[in-house]
């Protein structure tokens, strides 16, 4: 069994306990469940850096990255960088992340939140609209294409934008619909944790215009961007190259500050 699969066992019986806890109806009455979401795709699509940085404590691949830093102050410190949104990992297990860290980070900063996390039952989009969210990820790699669609479109009458998050042409092939407002190509191999950005450049072509594209993924140079940007790519999810220094958000306004010249 490879890691993907580990995790979607895991998550399996992780929202099961869940549902058993906290019902549906106590999820819609979260004060956030009536917020207006931001459009994080609409940021996207008018800003130079294009840049979603993201709050990441530890992953299958690397270990722990950052055990240390208070969630509050990285997002406050992305977003005194002028990033343009911010990605929450919920995951607990693997990334050691929660849906608190999604609640704080809503308290501190006005940023659009992506929830990162593996989604496979409605259920956790309904959790990422009452903690705080304005956008979802969904992995074409654990969910069918009837899934894709069923969840998307949940998350549209919910305000969520969502993120479709493919790694090759079959994934894409299987995913394209109009309840998506981002595909992102994730430059990892989830079943050997590689790291190659030509996935992101050969797969740009077949990405329809309609859908803003997002590279993620080892982005860890301005490089790397300026390289991505004329394949028409708006969005880079940057994690591991924030969270591995002392001040994530300075690391953020350093980075722009090179982009930007």
């Amino acid at each position: 069994m490879n890691i993907l699969d580990q995790i979607v066992t895991d998550k399996r019986q992780e929202i099961a306990l869940k549902k058993a806890l906290i019902p549906v109806s106590q999820l819609e009455q979260s004060v956030l469940f009536e917020r207006n979401t931001t459009s994080l795709s609409k940021r996207l699509k008018n800003s130079h850096s294009g840049i979603i940085a993201e709050h990441k404590r530890r992953s299958p691949s690397k270990s722990v990255i950052n055990q240390s830093l208070n969630v509050q102050a990285v997002a406050k410190g992305y977003e005194n960088a002028g990033v343009c949104g911010m990605s929450v990992l919920t995951d607990g297990k693997y990334f050691g992340g929660s849906l608190d860290d999604l609640t704080l980070v809503r308290a501190s900063c006005n940023l659009p939140l992506l929830r990162k996390e593996f989604i496979i039952d409605e259920y956790q989009i309904l959790e990422a609209k009452a903690y705080g969210a304005d956008a979802i990820l969904l992995i074409a790699a654990i969910l069918t294409r009837d899934e894709i669609k069923q969840f998307s479109e949940i998350a549209k009458q919910l305000s969520l934008e969502v993120l479709l998050e493919i790694h090759n042409e079959e994934e894409l092939n299987k995913s394209i619909m109009p309840s998506l407002d981002m595909l992102g190509v994730n430059n990892r191999n989830l079943k050997t944790f590689e790291v190659n950005l030509e996935t992101s450049k050969t797969l740009s072509a077949q990405i329809p215009n309609d859908f803003v594209k997002v590279s993620e993924s080892g982005i860890s140079s301005v490089k790397a961007i300026k390289t991505l940007k004329p394949f028409g790519y708006k969005g880079f999810l940057i994690g591991e190259n924030f969270m591995k220094t002392d001040n994530p958000g300075n690391s953020a306004v350093q980075f722009i500050k090179q982009l930007e010249r």
